[in-house]
């Protein structure tokens, strides 16, 4: 006697390192790149009997974000209903404002892009403000709140959590209730508009008392900020320095944050990263 079993949610795994929802129904596919530049998939599955497909996937460029765009639409012409996408990092998030005439808001034109193909819902993972999820349809947000639980229960509860400025301040105040009332400590920065160099760091407390602090943010990429900021805790007598980023892209490598944070926490939402004093915790873990 045999069973038919039908197989209703499936998960396409663009990057194939990448797969935060493991033990799950996979998608096979196939791509490359046009000479041109462009990106081509091909899906090789039977999808007769998938009624809905999780696309994830990490976006490091713009062919990344086509790739998407274009599974979407192979997928669409496979019949498959319901489409969901799973992008932790959501591209162009940080230019969710325009700052001087001539700027494109490019976070909303990516969204209108991912929009166009009417999907069924979009997760991203600690977006960057409160933009992202205001001009992209169907959009679920899921919080930092586990990834630094976990975070201190390595470091030790009795940690501050540093907001490194004001637009890290209400998120990590929303972490600080989740975590039944962690101490907050914020700061601020300046940016020098005619060099574009970040300057004028300030702490708003006048004495650390040798606490360990854990700066929390959702985006490092140089790591300015926190290179700066580390520098002026320590000149209000902090303890030890961590650092816990969602999104880690540390274009600029890690070794200059090992040289300030005992250790940098981080996801792998955009990339793996491995090295002495970098930990970084699986998104399949943090669901």
């Amino acid at each position: 006697m045999y069973i038919c079993v039908k197989i209703t949610q499936m998960y396409l795994h663009l990057d194939p390192n990448f797969n935060p929802f493991p033990s799950q129904p996979v998608v096979e596919f196939s791509s490359f790149y046009f000479s041109g530049g462009e990106p081509h998939i091909k899906i090789t599955s039977d999808l007769s009997s998938a009624s809905a497909v999780t696309i994830t996937h990490r976006i490091q460029s713009f062919n990344d974000f086509g790739l998407l765009l274009f599974s979407i639409d192979a997928l669409r012409r496979m019949d498959v209903s319901t489409i969901d996408v799973f992008i932790p990092y959501f591209p162009a998030a940080r230019q969710d404002r325009v700052m001087v005439p001539g700027e494109p808001l490019s976070v909303k034109v990516v969204a209108q892009l991912l929009d166009s193909l009417e999907v069924n819902k979009v997760t991203v993972y600690d977006a960057h403000s409160e933009v992202t999820p205001a001009v992209l349809k169907n959009c679920e947000v899921i919080t930092n709140h586990r990834f630094i639980q976990q975070v201190l229960t390595e470091i030790g509860s009795d940690t501050l959590l540093i907001s490194p400025d004001g637009g890290a301040l209400k998120k990590i105040y929303k972490v600080s209730e989740f975590l039944g009332g962690v101490p907050v400590i914020e700061c601020s920065k300046m940016r020098n508009v005619k060099n574009g160099k970040l300057e004028g760091f300030k702490v708003y407390s006048e004495n650390l008392d040798g606490k360990d602090c854990l700066i929390v943010d959702d985006i490092c990429d140089g790591g300015g900020t926190f290179l700066g900021l580390a520098d002026e805790l320590k000149h209000k007598n902090a303890g030890k320095l961590y650092l816990a980023v969602s999104h880690g892209i540390f274009s600029k490598g890690t070794n200059l944050l090992k040289e300030k944070f005992e250790k940098v926490f981080t996801t792998d939402s955009f990339s793996d990263v491995e090295g002495e004093g970098v930990v970084q915790y699986k998104m399949r873990d943090l669901l």
